[in-house]
């Protein structure tokens, strides 16, 4: 999904920064770039930033880089304090709750000051742990580092894990054995990170991306002690709208290789126990047909949209799966959304959403008895956690909320009982009962109820003076949920309202939610935003000129696109990696994600989607008006939202804002989409995202 950047403006020569008494920005050169399609011509004064290799590129984004940083120099002291103040929430030496799979319990550990985990694990009944990975000792000759997917061969002796070390989502797998702690020789190169090993100890399966648009387009099967090249090519997709991926069954019967697009779906089964046995067909794709599988013993669980928008959940043969016989088991509800379901060999576990919020239903498969777990707060987060055994009643599941930092539960879903596992510890002395949180509902204009999740410290009067801050995505049907931060408590204890906008384009409401925020419905989704920033002021949180607005990615086109629409709503806004520059994006196919999305945006080739998109790209609608405080970041090696939409975005604005507020461009120059890795080092970038909005709220400490 597309999100981060941030570029700075004039007029002149090829983008040099001077200093003189006033602190001047970067003047980014302007090279007119023709642009037609549609008869429609369209000049592009910054497209010669589309190259990470030219020098002057680089350059600029380093003068951009010292430009904010003397425009915040003021709060540079402050941000090392705010650091610190994040960092020290956290309790260092942390582990996660160990979940059990074929004989071995499995759990990463954080030692004190390490960026990167331990990958750890110990044989059922007893003490002596093993570990598996050192992330911090792997991460040390690395600027960016992560650990991606681990498999564990079916005997329990080899591992085979995925390292990403530029941060374009490019993973390199290696193979470890867990006997004698040596890695083999060989490693499989441009991989997405995804690999799964067949029954027989020896076979690897891996999805491998095209170069330059990074889509997952091949399947292959890695003969442990080869060299890549001898790999065997199992499965190609040739749709440039679909993606392939491969996994194995809760049961470890299948390999299962799936191809997706945003509205389309298609499953292939492999035995696990002969990986080189032709593929079987699950069900052929359908356009605008989606489904996942789950095997059960002798049948398959298949969730699908085929006769329901809200998804409904059927069950067919393992030896007769088209969806000819396919059965409901239950059918599809205008008001609940199904969205995912845990096989166990007696229950099942049905994940809902309904009214915005989940909900987990247990069914005991012996007897059809059903009964929905209870939650009591107004708006909370609950999901599934790891569950590998097929054969157990012991469910578990995490929960947490706007206030609760969050619970590990073990359910039982025969006596219904449940045990914490563990609860998420906040240092410093954190106490919920401090804070209060509501489910609120705004009115669009279009009369459609938006709800609203909202968090702040108790007591605080309605008085339209309050900082505040909205967050918004918006976008692919994913759903923001209203969780728990520990970094916001910065905001919430130095008076700072934060709410999280449910706008249209999510899922949150259902997949008729999602779909009034797509395609030719776009513009809903930054109406909503706009609406409930509105809603706010007039239900005297704060004002406009303490109205602050947040979001990433496509989160980042809604931040564009709204500032574009109504500039004045807002004081400031942080604008992580937006994809902005909509309609170049996706015309360019040699662009990853481009041809895969074209379900969720349209294809501008087309001239009805040319046009709609053409009309809320914020890049091509900056006109000369008052824009907000603007803090803009990206990552150079950013493979979801190329860096030089931010760039090209903040250097347009430049020349033309009529205002004298902040525009600022923050590049990291070592990482991508998510930012810097490690476990304390991406504070640092939220530590300058809480001293850009506290710098407008004339907060020093």
């Amino acid at each position: 999904m597309r999100i981060f950047i941030l570029l700075v403006l004039f007029t002149f020569t090829a983008c040099q920064y001077q200093m003189k008494k006033e602190i001047t920005p970067p003047v980014c050169e302007i090279k007119p770039n023709k642009l037609s399609i549609h008869d429609n011509e369209r000049t592009d004064n910054y497209y010669w930033l589309n190259d990470r290799e030219d020098p002057d590129v680089i350059s600029y984004l380093k003068d951009e880089n010292e430009y904010t940083n003397q425009k915040l120099k003021d709060t540079e002291i402050f941000q090392k304090e705010l650091f610190n103040e994040l960092k020290n929430r956290i309790k260092e030496d942390d582990q996660s709750v160990p979940y059990n799979y074929n004989g071995y319990s499995y759990w990463k550990r954080f030692n004190k000051g390490d960026e990167h985990p331990n990958y750890l694990r110990k044989k059922t009944g007893t003490d002596k742990e093993e570990i598996l990975l050192n992330g911090n000792e792997m991460a040390k000759k690395y600027d960016f580092f992560d650990i991606g997917d681990y498999d564990i061969s079916i005997n329990n002796k080899l591992m085979a894990y995925a390292i990403d070390t530029l941060s374009r989502r490019i993973y390199q797998i290696q193979i470890k054995n867990l006997l004698t702690n040596e890695v083999f020789p060989e490693t499989l190169h441009n991989t997405t990170g995804s690999m799964v090993w067949a029954n027989d100890n020896q076979t690897i399966f891996y999805s491998k991306q095209d170069t330059q648009t990074l889509r997952s387009s091949q399947i292959f099967a890695h003969k442990l002690g080869t060299d890549q090249n001898e790999d065997i090519l199992i499965y190609e997709e040739k749709d440039e709208t679909f993606y392939c991926y491969v996994y194995k069954s809760k049961s470890d019967k299948y390999i299962i290789i799936n191809s997706s697009s945003t509205l389309s779906d298609e499953y292939r089964l492999i035995n696990a126990n002969q990986p080189f046995e032709e593929s079987k067909m699950f069900q052929e794709r359908e356009k605008g047909t989606e489904y996942s599988i789950y095997h059960h013993k002798e049948k398959f669980y298949v969730l699908t949209n085929e006769d329901h928008k809200n998804f409904s959940l059927k069950t067919c043969p393992i030896n007769q799966t088209n969806k000819e016989n396919w059965e409901t088991l239950i059918e599809g509800n205008n008001d609940v959304l199904l969205e995912g379901i845990d096989v166990f060999d007696e229950f099942l576990v049905i994940t809902e959403r309904s009214k915005g919020l989940l909900n987990l239903k247990v069914i005991d498969l012996k007897n059809n008895v059903e009964h929905y777990i209870p939650f009591s707060e107004p708006t909370y987060v609950v999901q599934t956690s790891v569950n590998l055994i097929m054969e157990t009643n012991l469910l578990r599941y995490t929960y947490n909320s706007m206030i609760n930092p969050g619970t590990v539960y073990e359910y039982n879903m025969n006596n219904h009982e449940r045990k914490i596992l563990k609860e998420k510890e906040v240092l410093g002395g954190y106490n919920k009962d401090k804070y209060q949180s509501d489910r609120l509902w705004a009115e669009a204009r279009d009369g459609t109820k938006i709800p609203i999740s909202i968090v702040h410290k108790k007591g605080i009067e309605l008085n339209n003076s309050n900082p505040t801050l909205i967050y918004g995505y918006g976008s692919y049907g994913y759903s923001i949920d209203p969780s728990f931060s520990s970094n916001r408590l910065s905001l919430l204890d130095r008076g700072y309202v934060f709410a999280i906008a449910h706008i249209r384009g999510g899922e949150e409401l259902g997949r008729e939610w999602y779909e009034d925020g797509k395609l030719f419905n776009k513009k809903n989704t930054f109406y909503d935003f706009i609406d409930c920033g509105k809603f706010l002021i007039e239900k005297k949180y704060t004002n406009n000129d303490h109205l602050y607005a947040a979001g990433g990615s496509a989160g980042g086109l809604l931040m564009g696109a709204v500032i574009n629409m109504n500039s004045s709503l807002f004081k400031g806004v942080i604008a992580h990696v937006p994809f902005v520059d909509v309609v170049t994006t996706m015309l360019d196919e040699s662009i990853p994600l481009t041809t895969g999305e074209y379900d969720e945006w349209g294809n501008p080739n087309q001239k009805k989607y040319y046009d709609y998109m053409l009309s809320y790209s914020p890049y091509d609608n900056i006109k000369e008006t008052n824009y907000p405080n603007l803090l803009v970041t990206t990552g150079l090696h950013d493979s979801q939202v190329q860096y030089w939409e931010p760039a090209k975005w903040v250097a347009k604005l430049r020349t033309k804002k009529t205002d004298n507020n902040l525009l600022l461009l923050k590049t990291n120059m070592k990482a991508g989409h998510g930012g810097a890795s490690g476990r304390f080092e991406y504070l640092k970038e939220i530590a300058l995202d809480y001293a850009f909005l506290f710098k407008l709220e004339n907060i020093t400490n």
